[in-house]
């Protein structure tokens, strides 16, 4: 049984811990023994806690041993993004120009999982500052595909997504602006979950789009996902965009029925440059819908052909905003032999970010710069209202939305060289971040090669509950989370 603990859900652990079959500290190990044998090829992580998480395995096997109840996630190793702040540790967003800086506190999902008596593993490679597709973009080496180590794991939450496909930990936090947890999540054939804007604090998160950023659950199940889920959503007054509202038990709801649902088809997601096995598994999770009594219906969403376009004129703008702190004096890389402050500044951040995060910073300083703001910026953030639009008025008509997650499955690291290519890998899932919106990615299939595939599912605001009951009616009735790549 051990040699196969780190490929078991939450659900099933949480068994075996209650029962005592299992300790916690056992799993722990196996986790890490697991993560050092295959890391090394797959590069999901940028730094370990080895002794903080025994001494948390350990806590947690002494409160079971004093009588105390155990709570889902009591026990059980899960790891953060490395934009996600957690006191003592590294946070280095992937980038040269945090390096060497550690974090003084805990962001409040980090909080919210240490409350659980989650045991936090590790740090999780991603794209530097979440600013890409494919955890290419990363300052420490990037990311591979745990099913194709020559292939990438998606991004920005690569390594996120490769550590749970890979059987390095049993669930994982990532962050989503315009796709980062699905995409990946898709690509490696594990669950992700972005949650509805609002649903999870993002105290505590770098900052990348503050409008769009949003911290979710990717793991080996759709329960699973909803654990986590149950474990961070809620209401916190440190994040001024967190909202209020009563968080149902997520976990509880998949076990009620609540189909058949009103499936609505996006017309505008099934076009040009979906490939083939994508395309053909996607429509056989359809075809399963509608043999549940699924009322199936296309629908359109008019403006999704501006998604791309207003999504990297807004996401840019924060980003140049949210990323000028960094500049050598208050905190991050700081550049030596500067002749003045102006100097130190322009060295500082030079040397710091890398070319794709420079890129972003550019054209998002330029679309907010005089002359240019109500032409690109203001005009982005009136198509992202019709957007917005588009979904709610076809949630007049459906449940919810049900759509590819990537238009391809994982291509080659090194295969996308030009920008716009990789851009065009969230073509699927950037509309839901600018509406504000709850999706989840779930595997549905895999290629001829071998290569997973995933199921896009968007749900209306704040029904995250329906959303995971839908993707758990699927998966049920598969078993495409039952495998697992042979590193």
């Amino acid at each position: 049984m051990a040699a196969e603990l780190f490929f078991q859900t939450i659900a099933e652990l949480g068994a075996l811990l209650d029962s005592r079959k299992l300790s916690s500290a056992e799993l722990t190990r196996a986790v890490i023994a697991r993560t050092k044998a295959v890391d090394g090829r797959v590069h999901a992580f940028n730094s370990f806690d080895e002794a903080g998480a025994l001494a948390s395995a350990a806590a947690s096997d002494a409160r079971r041993a004093a009588g105390q109840a155990r709570g889902p996630l009591d026990g059980i190793p899960v790891g953060l993004k490395d934009v996600i702040a957690a006191a003592g540790q590294p946070l280095t967003a992937s980038s040269k120009i945090l390096a060497n800086y550690v974090s003084p506190y805990d962001a409040t999902v980090t909080a919210r999982l240490k409350g659980a008596g989650a045991v936090v593993w590790g740090r999780l490679n991603c794209d530097e500052f979440a600013m890409g597709s494919s955890t290419e973009n990363s300052a420490f080496g990037p990311a591979s595909n745990p099913w194709d180590l020559a292939r990438v794991p998606g991004g920005s939450s690569g390594g996120s997504a490769a550590a749970v496909a890979g059987g390095e930990l049993i669930a994982a936090l990532g962050s989503d602006t315009g796709g980062s947890i699905r995409q990946p999540a898709a690509l490696c054939g594990v669950v992700g979950l972005k949650p509805t804007y609002g649903l999870v604090s993002r105290y505590g998160l770098v900052a990348f789009a503050s409008s769009l950023d949003q911290i979710g659950p990717l793991a080996r199940t759709v329960e699973d996902a909803a654990l986590v889920l149950g474990a961070i959503a809620g209401h916190d007054p440190l994040d001024s965009t967190s909202f209020q509202a009563d968080i149902p038990d997520y976990h509880a709801g998949l076990k009620q029925k609540k189909g058949p649902w009103r499936i609505g088809i996006p017309k505008e997601y099934f076009g040009t440059g979906l490939d083939p096995a994508v395309g053909a598994a996607v429509e056989a999770a359809i075809a399963f819908y509608r043999s549940q009594g699924c009322e199936i219906k296309e629908v359109s969403l008019p403006h999704t052909q501006y998604c791309l376009d207003t999504y990297y004129i807004i996401a840019t703008a924060e980003a140049s905003s949210n990323l000028a702190r960094f500049d050598g004096i208050r905190y991050g890389h700081r550049a030596s032999g500067a002749k003045d402050v102006v100097d130190l500044y322009f060295q500082s951040r030079a040397e710091g970010f890398g070319p794709e995060v420079k890129r972003r910073i550019i054209l998002g300083t330029y679309v907010l710069s005089s002359g240019y703001y109500d032409a690109y910026y203001l005009r982005a953030q009136k198509v992202r209202t019709l957007i917005r639009q588009d979904f709610l008025s076809a949630y007049r008509e459906v449940d919810a939305l049900l759509t590819p997650t990537s238009p391809t499955p994982a291509f080659k690291l090194g295969e996308k060289f030009d920008p716009l290519a990789l851009y065009l890998c969230d073509i699927y899932t950037i509309g839901v971040n600018l509406a504000g919106l709850p999706a989840l990615s779930l595997p549905c299939g895999f290629t001829p090669a071998g290569l997973p595939i995933g199921l896009q599912l968007i749900g209306q605001p704040f029904r995250e509950s329906e959303l995971l009951a839908m993707a758990h009616t699927y998966e049920q009735a598969h078993d495409w989370h039952r495998r697992h790549p042979a590193l």
